[in-house]
């Protein structure tokens, strides 16, 4: 069961991050011709498309991906708690749950940006499609930092704090909805 779990975790996390990125990218107006965002289009057009039939954009927000990433966060506690218990949850939990493991999943995708994009300002040199893209995801969240926090001594603590914040509101939601670690 363990295995099966693990196989069914990947593969609604994988789905989930692309879709996330999806939104994020329209939601940061990442460049569209950059090749990772090619590559998230190209992935989820296929079910965001016929989404789009009824569920439109509402200015810069892509509802149609909005309610695919919910359903796909559903999906997975669905998915999960049918294999662990042969059961499902209570509607009204499964809502929140839902919510929850998409909340937990941005999170993370944050999380893993900003150390990647950390980690490579140390060696990049030069323009790099995956760097800029990762720059203008991170962007929002280390500028209001950035204005209360400036850079000391040339070091930038921006990313320190908001790696801190991500991990404690990642550990309170892990706390209060058991998701993360293990649903």
């Amino acid at each position: 069961m363990n295995a099966l779990r693990f196989l069914v975790e990947i593969v609604f996390d994988l789905f989930l991050i692309v879709v996330l990125l999806r939104i994020w990218m329209q939601a940061a107006r990442a460049d569209y011709f950059n090749p990772m965002s090619q590559f998230v289009v190209k992935v989820t057009n296929p079910i965001i498309k016929p989404l789009r039939s009824f569920l439109p954009m509402v200015g810069q927000w892509d509802i149609a991906s909005l309610v695919l990433a919910y359903l796909v966060g559903i999906g997975k506690i669905l998915v999960l708690a049918n294999i662990a218990a042969g059961m499902t949850p209570m509607f009204s939990d499964t809502l929140l749950m839902g919510l929850a493991v998409v909340v937990f999943q941005f999170l993370s995708l944050l999380f893993w940006l900003v150390i990647i994009m950390a980690i490579m300002s140390w060696f990049n040199r030069g323009y790099n499609p995956m760097m800029a893209m990762i720059e203008q995801l991170t962007q929002p969240f280390l500028a209001p930092i950035r204005r209360v926090i400036p850079p000391i001594g040339g070091l930038d603590l921006s990313v320190l704090v908001l790696i801190v914040a991500i991990q404690f509101v990642r550990i309170l939601l892990s706390n209060l909805f058991g998701i993360g670690m293990g649903l």
